[in-house]
């Protein structure tokens, strides 16, 4: 695995809500330093380089595998015009359920790269990539339909914040592993696609709040992958 880097949450977020900053755990044994610009770098192999001291040692850990509720459909929609298309949307839920914007266009990046057709093998459907039983949840009646499901998506993002006490990358880990997993680990859980998701997921929230172009933010591939 590459030295990944990241920013410390209290300077991408200032003084929203989304504050705390939770270890991150990893399939081995994860080293970090700050240098001097304030931006965080990750590694599982330091090298012999002092900068960098244990951030977390977690044993590996396996994702119980679920049957796929409808036909596995990658991303393909490739327009340009797809990142811009759900804006309205998009605007609507960060203001319902007081999550940012950037947040939710995150999630939606890395879950479906904006495309509304996509179901992944575990049959997660939509923007949102949500799952039968969390659209039910969330009163999403139709998990295809754009505006349903990036307001169910949101509303799930809200009740994550909630849960973990506004915890930025708890409330993305457990909307990739759910909730109970994050809170039976303690923090975010020991599984590769999580750590991998929620590093993508604040990849692309930085991105956003920062690049005023939202194709160019989107546009913008994930250090490392």
């Amino acid at each position: 695995m590459r030295a990944r880097r990241l920013r410390p949450l209290f300077v991408v977020l200032g003084a929203s809500s989304l504050l705390a900053l939770a270890p991150l755990a990893a399939r081995a044994d994860i080293y970090s330093y700050t240098d001097a610009e304030g931006v965080v770098h990750f590694t599982n192999r330091p090298g012999g380089d002092t900068r960098y001291k244990l951030y977390a040692r977690t044993a590996p850990a396996k994702r119980k595998k679920t049957r796929p509720a409808a036909e596995p459909s990658a991303p393909s929609d490739r327009t340009v015009e797809r990142f811009t298309r759900f804006d309205a949307t998009i605007r609507q839920a960060a203001t319902l359920y007081q999550i940012p914007e950037a947040l939710i266009r995150a999630v939606m990046k890395v879950e479906s790269d904006y495309d509304a057709r996509a179901v992944s093998h575990a049959g997660a459907c939509g923007l949102m990539q949500l799952m039968p039983q969390t659209a039910g949840r969330m009163q999403v009646r139709d998990i295809f339909d754009p505006q349903q499901n990036i307001l169910g998506g949101t509303r799930y993002l809200r009740i994550l914040a909630n849960t973990f006490n506004g915890d930025l990358e708890l409330t993305i880990a457990g909307y990739n592993a759910g909730e109970g997993a994050v809170t039976r680990y303690g923090g975010i859980p020991p599984y590769e696609e999580t750590q991998d998701y929620v590093l993508r997921v604040l990849h692309y929230y930085h991105r956003y709040r920062t690049v005023p172009d939202v194709m160019a933010a989107s546009s913008s591939p994930v250090p490392g992958y």
